[in-house]
């Protein structure tokens, strides 16, 4: 059981004062999230501008390594960041210094050639699953215990008792199919709390961060990444 922090993804810098958007404020924030008790990182890897770019996950991961030296570090290989399949694959290829692992979505129509080339470059796979649908996908693909972990994430289901209805499914699923790879799961907005202390019943992993939202347990707008993951990080040792 461990807490990711997930520090910016794909908001919109003008969500929160705090959200890192460029490689050198990424990097600061990932220094601080890990001080304040973060096992991980997962990290959408942007330009100088704040842009989202799968091109820009080296220079990030460079400048997050020299200041986070021994952290395990994920990026997001989400389909919208390069809009196209055929440059999504290409700016993955092409990378040479590679993070320890990736997220991708199995909602995403090109997940399982995103899979396997990640595979090939020796890049663990962090498999998302948002719903029944996505697992059964998953279950489905050869070779489908060969990720590095599990992530459950509920980002489009707001209502508290119908995401916990589909993570309950998901996970009746993986266990039918006698999947077990370790699982880390973890809710948006309205559900980042609930999803965390579920985790925790659970025994899984979680993650936190403004990516999944600003507010903490008490309902007040989180200071920064770090006021976050604290926060979860109280949870888990409660």
């Amino acid at each position: 059981m461990i807490v990711q922090a997930c520090i910016n993804g794909a908001r919109s810098i003008n969500y929160h004062p705090q959200l890192p958007v460029t490689p050198d404020a990424i990097a600061t924030d990932a220094a601080a999230v890990v001080a304040a008790g973060a096992a991980e990182l997962h990290i959408h890897s942007r330009t100088a501008d704040g842009k989202e770019s799968l091109a820009a996950v080296e220079e990030t991961i460079n400048m997050v390594r020299r200041a986070c030296p021994g952290s395990l570090l994920g990026v997001s290989t989400g389909a919208w960041i390069e809009g196209d399949e055929h440059r999504t694959l290409e700016a993955i290829r092409r990378w040479s210094v590679l993070p320890d692992y990736a997220s991708v979505n199995l909602s995403e129509g090109n997940a399982p050639a995103v899979m396997t080339l990640l595979r090939e470059k020796g890049i663990g796979i962090e498999v998302g699953l948002a719903s029944v649908a996505d697992t059964e996908r998953y279950i489905r693909l050869e070779a489908h215990e060969r990720v590095f972990r599990i992530l459950i994430e509920l980002d489009n289901e707001q209502d508290l008792q119908a995401a916990g209805d589909v993570a309950e499914g998901i996970v009746r699923a993986l266990r039918r199919a006698d999947v077990k790879r370790p699982i880390l799961m973890h809710g948006f907005d309205a559900t980042v709390w609930p999803f965390v202390r579920l985790a925790k019943e659970q025994r899984y992993s979680t993650r936190i961060g403004l990516e999944d939202g600003k507010l903490l347990p008490n309902g007040s707008t989180a200071a920064n990444n770090a006021e976050l993951v604290a926060a979860a990080i109280e949870i888990f040792r409660a």
